[in-house]
């Protein structure tokens, strides 16, 4: 059963006197238990999405429309008072930069236990016994000497553990890890992803994963989401979305990513770069760079339209193509 169920999501702002909506028509739902990857170039609107969900567009002026339900409730019903007692408690965010996450006055421990007391009703002993518990649980060594530290004194591999915790004290039901591994090296990037995958699982809690990294989505994640200029462009489960791309976008993503044993000066590469909100072009968003383009993609809006099971993908040539 599904724990948060997106629909029609856009997010609305006033820039100049001018409204602009950097996203729109975002639909998607995550079960419990699950880890729902949201990947694409940088400018595509992932951070956004999850600020989103977080109500946290609207405290910058941004305004959201359609619905975003969490366990029976629509949060962009709540007032911001009822979303505080959300946030952070049933639904976490893990920032994209440890490093500048963590106060370097205090102490990581003491960090973590404040985050707990405001999100929990308990006293600073029972929460730092759950913390070093926790911290235990995320495979940090030496947890209780480690919680006496500042952050200048940890590794960036231990830093994000500690970011990881902050995000997990509460017990959430979803957690948005926003990047989470862009800082750190690729042999610490895969212990952080397994710790999440494992974490998921034992937990039974649902991951929404933004990254730009193709290899870090096909190790952790059950479906994706495939993110262009503000709006999805294809939804699926990993293997298939992996195995079969259905939009143009998701090809040319899969196919700039390197292997082992291919020729020299064969990585591919997309041409151009995805447009900024004053500029996103009518009709399909990516046919300035899409090499099927026609005059139906310059004019029309592709629809993301259900295809099979739970994948949908929003293009005018494959849809066409099955009709």
């Amino acid at each position: 059963m599904s724990i948060l169920q997106v629909k029609d999501l856009q997010v609305e702002f006033v820039v100049d006197k001018k409204k602009v909506r950097p996203i729109e028509n975002i639909s998607f739902e995550m079960n419990a238990g699950e880890v729902l990857g949201m990947v694409g170039e940088t400018g595509s609107g992932k951070s956004l999405t999850a600020h989103a969900i977080m109500g946290l567009s609207s405290l910058v002026g941004g305004t959201i429309g359609g619905s975003i339900t969490f366990q029976g409730r629509d949060l962009l019903l709540l007032s911001e008072k009822e979303m505080r007692s959300v946030r952070g408690s049933q639904i976490a965010f893990i920032p994209q930069n440890p490093m500048t996450s963590l106060d370097p006055v205090y102490r990581v421990g003491d960090q973590i236990v404040e985050g707990l007391c405001k999100q929990v009703k308990i006293g600073k002993r029972q929460a730092k016994q759950q913390v070093i518990e926790l911290m235990g649980k995320l495979h940090i060594p030496k947890p209780e000497q480690v919680f006496q530290q500042y952050p200048h004194q940890l590794s960036g591999g231990l830093k994000q553990r500690i970011v990881i915790a902050m995000g997990l004290c509460a017990n959430p039901s979803i957690l948005i890890a926003d990047e989470p591994t862009t800082a750190l090296d690729v042999t610490v990037q895969a212990q952080i992803m397994l710790l999440f995958k494992e974490m998921t699982s034992t937990r039974n809690i649902g991951l929404f994963l933004i990254t730009h990294d193709l290899g870090v989505i096909a190790q952790v994640c059950d479906k994706v989401a495939v993110m262009y200029a503000g709006t999805m462009v294809e939804f699926g489960e990993i293997r298939e979305v992996f195995n079969t791309p259905r939009h143009p976008y998701t090809k040319a993503l899969l196919q700039c990513i390197p292997h082992i044993g291919m020729e020299k000066g064969s990585l591919a590469a997309i041409f151009g770069n995805v447009p900024s909100v004053d500029t996103y072009p009518s009709g399909c968003r990516y046919h300035p760079r899409c090499s099927l383009r026609d005059s139906l993609c310059e004019q029309s809006v592709p629809m993301l339209l259900q295809i099979e099971g739970d994948s949908r993908v929003a293009c005018h040539h494959y849809l066409g193509k099955e009709d």
